[in-house]
């Protein structure tokens, strides 16, 4: 009987853990930026393939110098909404200096 319930409960374990959903659509890491002079941002474990408007960016003062420390391409753009045809693509592990504006980024 004890085998029996020891058995029950191994295979409900292993099940409960095949079940639970993995976050496959997620950058891993960090996504670093400056909203204002010696003022960090950033974003952990972005979620891929999703526009981001970054927090603290305005019109009149977008975000500069981004850091991608995640595990997927990031594509930032100057305008928000991940609109207009000014952007630029960081590979993971890609620091940009302080005259890269942006506003929104996505992550592949």
């Amino acid at each position: 009987m004890r085998l029996r319930n020891a058995a029950i409960a191994a295979t409900s374990a292993l099940a409960l853990v095949f079940a639970v959903p993995t976050s496959a659509n997620a950058a891993t890491g960090d996504f670093l930026y400056k909203v204002g002079p010696g003022v960090p941002a950033g974003i952990a474990d972005p979620q891929s393939r999703e526009c981001i408007n970054l927090f603290g960016a305005t019109e009149e003062h977008p975000a500069f110098a981004p850091e991608n420390f995640t595990t997927s391409t990031a594509t930032v753009f100057l305008d928000f909404d991940c609109d207009g045809d000014v952007f630029y693509v960081m590979n993971p592990g890609r620091k940009l200096g302080d005259r890269l504006k942006l506003r929104s980024v996505v992550f592949s």
